[in-house]
């Protein structure tokens, strides 16, 4: 009986949510940051937030950046993902305040990293993302923005200026209680690697994407 108890006592004071866990001073070439870590108990995945200066609660500049090894990392020409996350970061340092919450768990828009390399070696072969996705029997995409709204609601955050050309994260940010004051375009230019692929971001996930008017499309 004993052992029952002990059971569910320990189910019983399992945490949920995100709990914010250590604030360290993060220098870098952008500028100071303050690297806030979090945990979310609910995926078990560790998450931070950037923040730079005194964000204040309303209309403040944020990106939510979905983690992307191949892009962010390794400087990748299949996406456009490194450049946008260096071009937010430069952002809200210009502006003087921001974050910039780095969501861990949306390898691949949340197939995982491995998942994400089938599915780019299916592209090189001619399908498109979506496409590649839906061969392997994976969803297009799996991404949940309920923590980032969490980590917001945290930092005291009540409305945001969203860096982004995605539609979906700003209906996420607001289904989850975060408004969205304004949705900032993060566009990068393209190249001939990544064309295709901002194409199909832009046809069939519904990206705005207006300087891909301005690129040849046999380019």
């Amino acid at each position: 009986m004993t052992e029952n108890l002990g059971v569910l006592g320990e189910k019983s004071a399992r945490r949920s949510g995100v709990e914010r866990v250590v604030n360290a001073p993060l220098p870098t070439v952008y500028g100071q940051f303050q690297a806030i870590g979090y945990l979310d108990h609910d995926r078990g995945e560790e998450q931070v937030a950037l923040v730079y200066g005194e964000i204040g609660t309303d209309n403040v500049l944020t990106r939510l950046h979905s983690e992307c090894l191949t892009g962010d990392a390794f400087g990748s020409r299949h996406c456009e993902c490194g450049d946008q996350l260096a071009s937010a970061l430069r952002a809200v340092a210009a502006e003087g305040s921001g974050v910039v919450v780095y969501l861990r768990g949306h390898e691949g828009r949340g197939i995982g990293l491995l998942a994400k390399l089938r599915a780019m070696a299916l592209q090189a072969e001619g399908l498109d993302t979506v496409e590649a996705n839906l061969a392997l029997g994976l969803p297009v995409d799996a991404r949940d923005y309920g923590v980032a709204a969490d980590i917001l609601h945290d930092l005291g955050v009540r409305s945001v200026r969203l860096m982004s050309n995605n539609p979906r994260k700003r209906e996420a940010l607001v289904r989850h209680g975060v408004q969205v004051a304004e949705q900032v375009p993060l566009l990068i230019e393209p190249c001939e690697s990544n064309i295709t692929y901002l194409r199909t971001k832009r046809e069939r996930l519904d990206h705005v994407l207006p300087h891909l008017d301005a690129v040849a499309h046999g380019s």
